[in-house]
């Protein structure tokens, strides 16, 4: 670790205590706060350790990666060499949410699934939608990193994430973006700072 980087987390070990958090939440938590500089993320968290080392799990075994927008996959695929699936920019996209009468970010999500099927770890930073055709479709994630940005939709499609039973990560404000999913999703990858 580079010194900057060294003392940004000393720092953020001196401002918030995060020692009661399990392994893979404290470092999830870490990650984010490292990447966001807010420290609201400590208690804005919705975390399930479990859930976190299915996804941990099913990564380290090379699970496909599904991104929401082209800045959550280049943010993964920058951070962790990792080859990210990501549909919104495909004409195909397009196409299919003008005849079926629903957002770009949904038709990605079908096409994905139609790709990838179950086992992946999908990681929303953008698109509410997303997360309700995930939740809808009957997708079987590894895990679901919901942190999706907004002031529309966000925090309601997050809530829906949650009381959906599937394996999640997510928050409870409207705080997240691509920034955020791409520190939550590094993490789990390597949970050490």
């Amino acid at each position: 670790m580079d010194p900057v980087e060294a003392r940004s987390y000393e720092i953020l070990r001196s401002r918030v205590d995060l020692t009661a958090l399990p392994p893979l939440g404290r470092a999830v938590t870490e990650r984010i706060i490292h990447a966001t500089a807010d420290v609201v993320f400590a208690s804005d968290l919705s975390r399930d350790e479990d859930a976190l080392a299915v996804g941990a799990h099913a990564l380290a075994a090379g699970a496909a990666i599904v991104a929401d927008t082209e800045a959550v996959a280049a943010g993964i695929t920058e951070a962790t060499g990792r080859a990210v699936v990501c549909k919104i920019g495909e004409p195909l996209t397009e196409r299919l949410a003008r005849s079926a009468g629903i957002s770009r970010s949904a038709a990605a999500v079908r096409l994905a699934h139609g790709e990838v099927g179950g086992g992946a770890v999908w990681v929303i930073g953008s698109a509410p939608s997303a997360l309700e055709e995930i939740i809808s479709r009957g997708v079987e994630p590894a895990l679901v990193i919901g942190l999706p940005v907004g002031f529309v939709g966000a925090a309601e499609a997050k809530r829906a994430l949650r009381d959906s039973g599937l394996p999640q990560l997510s928050n409870v404000s409207e705080k997240g973006g691509p920034a955020v999913a791409v520190a939550a999703l590094t993490a789990l990858l390597d949970p050490s700072p």
